[in-house]
């Protein structure tokens, strides 16, 4: 399933925040989540890295208006555009924060530390330039609801095929942790946000997860190898649709907006 990533928490939140609709304080909590902390470094104006709360503060006064989440993979820069230094980043991080309003990015570098078990998770967001442009590749709320529609069919399809949908406890297992992160995502998206963009996000996850079914839980009756590089390819457009709804979703309530000012 396509796991939620810390850009999407970090632009959820600070769209709410830049929204005035809940305090710093709690949009520090729902981005650092189960992270140890979050520091954001190479923020104009300040020589050494700060804390989320007052980072999104000086964002806002630096021109942001809203954050937009960038999901790249290779061969698919989904939400950037540019400059090279600030894609490269965002594609080895797969994934980054664009800033509307201001010509500022910010890409995550996670550090991990302790043994298994007991792992001790840090966070620091570098702030980088980024072209003023639109974004590659990102879809609309609508058009997107109307590609996973399609996408959850074809992957439904490919796993009945392949004899993958029924492919035993492992299968169910992964159903069973899909229904419990379904009631949890619901909380994914922060206030303000369409009722649309909570249930394209969630479509996203399930298709995820179907794909996720398919490329990882058994062979099924895909035996022999020719046939499993062919369910790996007629999934790969299942997943980029996914990625690519899981990105509109959070960015869904700027394309409200600058809609709304046309």
């Amino acid at each position: 399933m396509l796991k939620e990533p810390r850009s999407g928490r970090l632009a959820s939140w600070g769209n709410a925040l830049l929204a005035g609709l809940v305090p710093p304080d709690d949009v520090a909590v729902a981005v650092v989540g189960e992270d140890a902390a979050h520091r954001v470094s190479g923020l104009p104006g300040e020589p050494a890295p700060v804390g989320l709360t007052l980072a999104l503060g000086r964002l806002r006064t630096l021109g942001t208006t809203g954050l937009l989440v960038a999901l790249p993979a290779p061969g698919h820069p989904l939400g950037l555009s540019g400059p090279p230094e600030f894609n490269a980043r965002a594609l080895d991080a797969g994934e980054a924060v664009v800033c509307h309003g201001a010509a500022l990015g910010l890409v995550p570098e996670v550090r991990e530390a302790g043994p298994a078990g007991d792992v001790h998770v840090d966070v620091v967001w570098h702030v980088l330039p980024v072209r003023p442009a639109p974004p590659a590749d990102v879809p609309s709320l609508g058009e997107a609801e109307r590609e996973l529609a399609e996408a959850l069919r074809d992957a439904t399809a490919v796993l009945s095929r392949l004899d993958v949908a029924g492919s035993g406890p492992v299968a169910e297992a992964a159903i069973d942790a899909y229904r419990a992160r379904a009631e949890a995502g619901r909380k994914v998206l922060a206030p303000g946000y369409p009722p649309r963009a909570v249930r394209v996000l969630e479509l996203a996850q399930r298709v995820g997860l179907l794909v996720e079914i398919a490329q990882e839980n058994g062979h099924g009756g895909a035996m022999s190898a020719s046939e499993m590089a062919a369910r790996a390819e007629a999934l790969r457009p299942v997943r980029r649709t996914a990625r690519r709804a899981q990105v509109a979703a959070y960015n869904a309530v700027v394309e409200e907006r600058e809609r709304g000012k046309r």
